[in-house]
């Protein structure tokens, strides 16, 4: 693709771009590697810390509990389902500085379970103790067009670009938007996840509504490439500069929120799976960045490779290395954050999982509900379900996951189109 698969310039955008660009040269990265330091389990000091208390957090206390770890979570709501879980739950706002003083004393070493986290808080955390991934590495995730400088300036080593993008912030970029990035997709280049933030635009005039209905965001307006599959690749690394990637996994979204995942994926080639592989511990190499990591790319249907974006954490189309691998995703996060060695990826057999969103506990599309058919659920071969202890079911809320572990990926896939019809999901030969 022209220009590295970046329109423009190095910055690849209007002024918007121009000027995130320079923020991310000036950005301090530490991509030095340091011997390890482990905090062993099992010890008065075996404490560790995590901003936000979702189901990433559920997840991650669980895992570092199964291992002889406390876990205290910072989160201003109560109940939330980390909370339940942890041995510790500060109630406060991600800022407090009275909280955070309090999570540095009991937790000599802290993760965040999403990407929002104010880096500031991660820095301020970080001088106390050890912080998992730094708050330069979350700053790059946390918007776009950094996101997107960064991709390109990784992709002269690894040939995989971001698609073609320009940087809108105001009236001036959206008329200075090249006529071939049309049709595209405009994104706020700040806190979008889950298909928000995120409008389909066929021409100049509804890129201009786009922007306006965005009330003054900054924007990426990128263009739609022909697009076979996406894949995502879950790496991780250590302080020491040890990393591991997991298999590719292949994914299937529905209205913007994911749907399904297939590990390994039963499309992509050899080839392909080597390059986004390769161009995923590249990245983590590069952003000197220690703990899980996850890699989404496009594989268009010229059999090409973009990188869209990354996720600092543990992601959702890693669940499956609950149940299918040595080492879970969220395992691995403990040992990168308590500078254990890195476990082992292999992935003992295929897996499917099935995303569950709150729509199923509703009759139709009534207000009524009622409790899924779990215990059906639960009587096919390989069923592994997780609920996220969420108090209360909204329609496209993430409430659990289910993943089938079969031996043969058509086996597991099977399991979960039986799993669709029982809880009322159309299944993947449906949408």
């Amino acid at each position: 693709m022209k220009n590295g698969g970046v329109y423009a310039s190095p910055a690849a955008g209007g002024d918007a771009g121009i000027t995130q660009f320079s923020v991310l040269n000036d950005m301090k990265i530490d991509k030095q590697t340091h011997t390890r330091q482990a905090l062993l389990p099992n010890t008065d000091k075996s404490w560790l810390g995590i901003m936000g208390g979702g189901q990433l957090g559920r997840m991650f206390a669980h895992a570092a509990q199964a291992m002889g770890y406390k876990v205290a979570v910072l989160e201003p709501e109560a109940g939330c389902p980390a909370a339940q879980v942890a041995n510790h739950h500060l109630q406060a706002d991600y800022t407090d500085e009275a909280a955070l003083a309090a999570l540095s004393k009991l937790a000599s070493a802290v993760t965040t379970e999403f990407e929002n986290v104010p880096a500031d808080s991660l820095n301020l955390l970080a001088r106390q103790g050890f912080v998992a991934p730094a708050a330069g590495c979350v700053s790059v995730a946390q918007d776009r067009l950094i996101e997107k400088h960064f991709f390109t300036r990784c992709g002269a080593r690894t040939g995989v670009f971001p698609a073609p993008h320009w940087g809108v912030a105001n009236a001036q970029d959206v008329a200075a938007a090249k006529d071939d990035l049309l049709p595209g997709i405009l994104k706020t280049a700040r806190m979008g996840y889950d298909g928000k933030g995120q409008t389909r635009v066929r021409n100049r005039e509804e890129l201009q509504a786009a922007f306006a209905a965005a009330n003054g965001q900054v924007c990426v307006l990128e263009k739609m490439l022909p697009l076979a599959y996406e894949v995502s690749v879950l790496v991780a690394r250590g302080i020491d500069g040890e990393a591991v990637v997991y298999p590719i996994a292949e994914n299937v979204h529905r209205d913007g929120i994911l749907f399904t995942t297939l590990a390994p994926s039963p499309n992509v080639s050899a080839k392909v799976a080597e390059t986004a592989q390769k161009a995923a511990l590249d990245i983590i190499a590069e952003l000197g960045y220690v703990g899980v990591l996850c890699i989404e790319f496009f594989v268009l249907q010229d059999g090409s490779l973009v990188v869209n974006e990354m996720a600092p954490r543990p992601h959702n189309s890693g669940h499956y290395t609950i149940d299918a691998c040595v080492t879970s995703q969220f395992e691995q996060q403990v040992r990168a954050l308590a500078q254990l060695p890195l476990g082992d990826v292999r992935q003992h057999s295929p897996a499917a999982m099935l995303n569950i969103l709150g729509d199923i506990w509703y009759d139709g599309e009534s207000d009524s509900q009622r409790e899924p058919a779990w215990d059906k659920v639960l009587a096919l071969p390989g069923a592994n379900l997780h609920l996220y202890a969420k108090a209360e079911a909204r329609r496209g809320r993430k409430m659990g996951h289910i993943t089938f572990v079969a031996p043969t990926m058509a086996e597991a896939q099977a399991q979960l189109a039986k799993a669709c019809a029982l809880l009322g999901i159309p299944g993947p030969e449906q949408a």
